[in-house]
């Protein structure tokens, strides 16, 4: 039955596809996914009439209904047949997808479902390697993309990013990079401005990052609200880099992203209980956004007696590298002058063993089997002051913990992740 679907689905959105002809621009790696292909539907979305698909419909499934603009129907019959016989008569000029790659394989079959004109690969981390063996791997999976636009169409690398750059390689149509490092869009100069104090209402303006931009001999300082972290100014590169190939200029697509808005469970800052802050980190977790997360809550300056408190869980997917990487997550921890760590989940054992061996000393680690003892736990031992580290894989579900320590936790709904459907049943 799911085979038949999967068939059914497909022919349907191929026949629009050559239908409506609208211009696709996909987005893989390992990390950042989201985050850019949501910067790119800013960029774009005042200019053309865009879709983009909604967080994980990035499969062979999730690309055909982000494709159609539907929510799968789950489990119900009824519902995929309303959507095998769903019609639409205001198709979108531009499709924004996310192509994700648990297995080999999975980027040559979506490109086979919908060829981009655009695609654009953010970075490549030991993440979804379960399936692949070694990083390498994955890595050729990920340029698969690269190798399948056509001529006359655009391939989008991070420059900064060592295995991605290389995929240069791998195509004979046009090259636009971005990153800090010399690129065709630069960064430099990135800096971040936060409020002093943590009380203040979710709606109201906590954090800002500004860089410069570098396009040709053109420079311009760019200021995104309510973002932190560097791996946003990357997502914010490639968008622009996009925005360019589509004929904006840098002050059109300045004004274009005063408005946007990163989604939930993406380093958002949350005012906490007993005057805590939270960064809610929830979505989702890999080496690479680890790090660039601790990263961020280093640069933090806690005052008096107040701490930096990291609270991560396992990484999943991440095959033979698991062990390695988790412990290797623990010198990082180190590295970022973490006053407290806070471990949830079997795996995450070896994160608290790495800091050890980097030397955070024993009663400054704690480890949680679930996240209703770490929850509990935080809920008793925040300070007022404290900022908080929140980051997991999705399946940990750690927007649960960030819920027990958040100061309005009615407004969960609007401020957290997964806070819909069969995501609130477990």
């Amino acid at each position: 039955m799911k085979k038949m679907i999967q068939r059914l689905l497909s022919r349907k959105v191929q026949a629009l596809i050559h239908k409506h002809q609208p211009r696709v621009i996909a987005v893989t790696g390992s990390v950042g996914k989201t985050s850019t292909k949501g910067a790119i539907a800013a960029v774009l979305g005042k200019k053309f009439h865009v879709r983009t698909s909604p967080e994980n419909y990035n499969n062979e499934f999730g690309v055909p209904l982000a494709i159609l603009g539907l929510k799968s129907p789950g489990r119900s019959v009824f519902g995929w047949l309303k959507v095998l016989f769903y019609t639409e008569k205001d198709f979108p000029d531009i499709l924004i997808l996310e192509f994700g790659a648990d297995r080999p394989g999975d980027i040559r079959s979506l490109c086979d479902l919908v060829l981009p004109e655009v695609g654009v690969v953010t970075a490549i981390s030991p993440v979804h390697v379960e399936f692949f063996g070694t990083i390498e791997a994955l890595a050729d999976e990920k340029a698969e993309l690269v190798r399948r636009i056509p001529g006359g169409g655009l391939v989008v690398l991070n420059a900064d990013d060592d295995r991605v750059i290389v995929m240069r390689d791998q195509t004979k149509t046009n090259v636009l990079t971005y990153g800090t490092r010399p690129a065709d869009i630069r960064g430099s100069e990135y800096t971040l401005t936060t409020r002093e104090d943590f009380s203040f209402e979710p709606e109201e303006i906590f954090s800002s990052i500004a860089f410069c931009v570098h396009v040709d001999e053109e420079e311009r300082k760019i200021v995104m609200k309510d973002m932190l972290g560097r791996q946003q100014m990357s997502a914010i590169l490639a968008a622009i880099t996009v925005g360019k190939y589509f004929g904006l200029s840098l002050e059109e697509i300045e004004e274009n992203l005063k408005d946007y808005q990163l989604p939930p469970g993406r380093l958002k800052p949350i005012p906490g209980i007993k005057g805590c802050l939270i960064l809610d980190d929830s979505y989702n977790a890999a080496p690479a956004s680890m790090a660039a997360a601790l990263t961020v809550l280093q640069d933090f300056h806690p005052v008096e007696h107040a701490r930096r408190i990291a609270v991560l869980s396992d990484m999943a997917e991440l095959g033979n590298y698991s062990q390695d990487e988790h412990r290797r997550l623990g010198f990082q921890v180190a590295a970022a002058n973490v006053d407290l760590l806070i471990c949830v989940g079997e795996k995450a054992r070896d994160i608290c063993r790495g800091a050890a061996e980097a030397g955070i000393e024993a009663e400054k680690l704690f480890e949680f089997s679930n996240i209703e003892e770490a929850g509990r736990w935080l809920d008793r031992n925040v300070h007022k002051g404290d900022i908080v580290l929140v980051k997991g894989s999705q399946g940990m579900r750690m927007e649960k913990i960030v819920k027990e320590i958040m100061a309005e936790p009615l407004r969960a709904s609007e401020l957290l992740v997964r806070q819909y459907g069969k995501w609130l049943e477990t």
